[in-house]
């Protein structure tokens, strides 16, 4: 976050075309959509570029989706449309789209940073919204185990409800915790927690989870690091900027010694859109299950504070 508020906030939504541009050849009004959290720059990749997210308040980046419209640019490339009109919409299925924007894509997408194949056992560092669909999608795709790790019980209460193995790391160090059913190590772990990592007494500490991946991690496995991390300067809209470390202590030797990869960053939901999509059509997958409240766009205040202390798992805006 940065910036000089007010901004709009959020990068997630799902909704129809109420106007459409002369240039825009795809897409109609009426068409239901879901907006990925990031835009389409309109152009040929020839190699990998960063993405431009909706939502973060920088300057000369692009406003947030949590409002009634949204106008997105390079729309043929940066919406994604799904097969939803008025007479067949409904609040439950319009919910399950909308985690294709972000979310549920960036869940599916950390298993493939850590390498992850069907058979393999996946440990999960946190368990927010991202970190139970990192679970979700392990289970989806035919992982052996998956051990979801947080120390908010509702959420490890989530994540036991969908088949993983909850490890509150409040009650004992996660690594023995898993070491204790996983002897030689998970295949694979995910870190979707980030800059904001907390230690058993709950004070913050960057680096924790890194050393908890690979402590616990097999030999020949791979870490997929999904949780934001991005250390910047203060601004008005993020005060606190700088309380984030640039660096962190990395257990090279470790790492280096049980051969392990790593790869980390942010997820481009469009690349994930297809398989996902075709996932919830069919009825294979309910991604919604998430969900703590469905909420009108005047209790978002309040529901942003509860979510902070711990007592929302993921709040919907819902506009009549």
């Amino acid at each position: 976050m940065g910036g000089t508020p007010p901004w709009t906030m959020g990068h997630e939504a799902v909704g129809y075309i109420s106007d459409v541009g002369s240039a825009v050849s795809s897409l109609a009004v009426g068409d239901y959509v879901v907006i990925s959290d990031s835009q389409s720059h309109g152009e040929l990749d020839l190699k990998p570029e960063p993405q431009t997210y909706f939502g973060f308040g920088l300057p000369d980046v692009l406003d947030g989706l949590q409002a009634e419209y949204a106008r997105v640019q390079l729309a043929d490339q940066s919406l994604i449309p799904i097969p939803l009109t008025h007479e067949t919409t409904n609040t439950a299925i319009e919910q399950d789209y909308l985690t294709l924007s972000d979310i549920f894509a960036t869940g599916w997408a950390s298993l493939d940073f850590a390498g992850f194949q069907p058979g393999d056992s996946v440990a999960v560092f946190g368990s927010g919204p991202v970190g139970l669909l990192a679970a979700y999608s392990a289970l989806l795709r035919g992982a052996s185990r998956v051990y979801a790790v947080d120390h908010i019980q509702s959420r490890l209460d989530r994540a036991a409800s969908i088949g993983a193995i909850p490890i509150n790391f409040r009650d004992q160090d996660p690594v023995a915790q898993i070491l204790a059913l996983e002897p030689d190590g998970v295949m694979r772990s995910v870190e979707c927690v980030g800059m904001e990592a907390l230690n058993s007494h709950l004070k913050k500490e960057s680096d924790i989870t890194i050393k908890q991946m690979v402590a616990v991690t097999h030999y020949g496995g791979g870490i997929g690091y999904i949780g934001v991390f991005k250390a910047h300067v203060d601004s008005p809209g993020a005060p606190l900027g700088s309380s984030i470390a640039p660096d962190i202590t990395f257990p090279m030797s470790d790492f280096w010694e049980k051969s392990l990869s790593l790869r980390a960053g942010g997820v481009d939901p469009r690349e994930y859109a297809p398989i996902l999509l075709d996932l919830i059509e069919s009825g294979k997958a309910h991604p919604s299950f998430i969900g703590s409240a469905v909420v009108e766009i005047d209790d978002v205040p309040s529901y942003y504070a509860s979510f902070n202390r711990g007592e929302e798992v993921k709040v919907f805006i819902h506009f009549p």
